[in-house]
């Protein structure tokens, strides 16, 4: 089955406020570099065989490349996302315009969720994170709408405001060793879910997880990575998994990287 992702350029990506650590408002951007970045994990996805989308980026909106808090797509229904914070709103029709467009079946959220940023599927199961972003009542919302076990961790590193900075999905299909996560991300309760359901899991280490090592985008084969969390991919490869590393240290700076790029449309 073709991978099916939607991405938007970082045409008017900045750091002009501060909504999480990782941005500096004061530390100027590289907007032709950001842009170069975006374009090299573009093509790698191009090269995979993914089918890649684009939705048009809008002015006032700099954080709009992270596609992935665009919303949640799962059996061909979108679910909306609805941002924390007033900086983000208008994302979230933005994103809804393009769903509905594309002839999904378009669901208004009605509690705060950050889309894949903090709903993430693997297996017949979506794991939701909150503590930051998303709402806990999105949980049972997101349950409602897919029809699936929704399974809730709590993050409690402000670093790690999303989980797919904590959390990636290696292998969509599930599996005990599906996933790659960073521990001290989550409180003890996540953690004990965690380590239960994902026995085989692959331990990221803190200096890997803090180059967003974890926010890494995976088809079940080829694992698309940041390539300076070099002991994180040397676990992928010797757990049989092809690498690609691709740059993204830019877009870091706004508190994003591969994945928070990538949204997934799975029809």
């Amino acid at each position: 089955m073709t991978v099916s992702v939607l991405m938007c350029p970082p045409t008017h990506f900045t750091v002009s406020y501060r909504i999480n650590p990782w941005m500096r408002p004061e530390q100027p951007t590289d907007a032709a570099l950001a842009l170069a970045q975006w374009r090299n994990l573009h093509a790698a996805y191009r090269d995979l065989g993914f089918d890649v989308a684009l939705i048009d980026p809008l002015p006032g909106l700099p954080d709009m490349v992270y596609a992935a808090n665009g919303g949640t797509v799962i059996d061909g229904i979108a679910l909306t996302a609805r941002f924390r914070h007033a900086e983000r709103a208008a994302e979230g029709p933005a994103y809804g315009a393009w769903f509905g467009s594309a002839g999904l079946d378009v669901r208004e959220a009605v509690h705060v969720n950050e889309g894949e940023g903090d709903l993430l599927a693997v297996g017949d199961t979506i794991y939701a994170g909150t503590g930051f972003r998303t709402d806990p009542r999105a949980h049972d919302e997101a349950a409602r709408v897919f029809g699936r076990e929704v399974v809730g961790l709590r993050l409690i590193d402000p670093r790690y405001y999303h989980l797919d900075t904590a959390f990636a999905v290696l292998d969509p299909a599930g599996g005990p060793g599906s996933v790659a996560y960073l521990p001290s991300a989550f409180d003890d309760a996540a953690q004990e879910v965690l380590r239960f359901r994902f026995p085989d899991a692959v331990i990221v280490s803190e200096p890997d997880a803090a180059v967003l090592g974890l926010n890494c985008f995976s088809d079940g084969r080829t694992v698309v990575h940041a390539p300076q969390a070099e002991k994180f991919a040397a676990e992928l490869a010797e757990r049989g998994f092809g690498t690609v590393g691709i740059d993204t240290s830019e877009l870091r700076r706004g508190g994003g990287g591969i994945k928070c790029a990538t949204l997934e449309i799975r029809r």
